[in-house]
């Protein structure tokens, strides 16, 4: 008697994550909190702008974009900011 063979296929799906574009997204919120911060929040909105563009070149790109637009906010807010900074320097004058 030959016994039955049974055979299994296991698929296991594989967990796509984009570490650099979470990075990127992470960074990009971290420097809408610390922007006030001159030189450190400057340096943490450039490298997450900079992770963010790089993760939108990798599956999946959800956070990439999040952190590109959480960045592209910061620049308006450094932007602001550094303005009130000269005209109140410029009105002290």
């Amino acid at each position: 008697m030959n016994p039955e063979v049974q055979t299994m296929v296991i698929r296991q799906d594989e967990n796509r994550s984009n570490g650099i574009g979470t990075a990127g997204f992470v960074l990009s919120l971290m420097a809408i909190f610390v922007s006030w911060i001159p030189i450190f929040g400057w340096f943490v909105w450039f490298i997450g702008l900079v992770l963010s563009f790089i993760g939108l070149f990798k599956a999946p790109r959800g956070l990439a974009i999040a952190g590109l637009v959480i960045s592209l906010i910061g620049v308006i807010i450094l932007i602001v900011f550094v303005g009130a900074i000269l005209v109140a320097a410029g009105m002290s004058q």
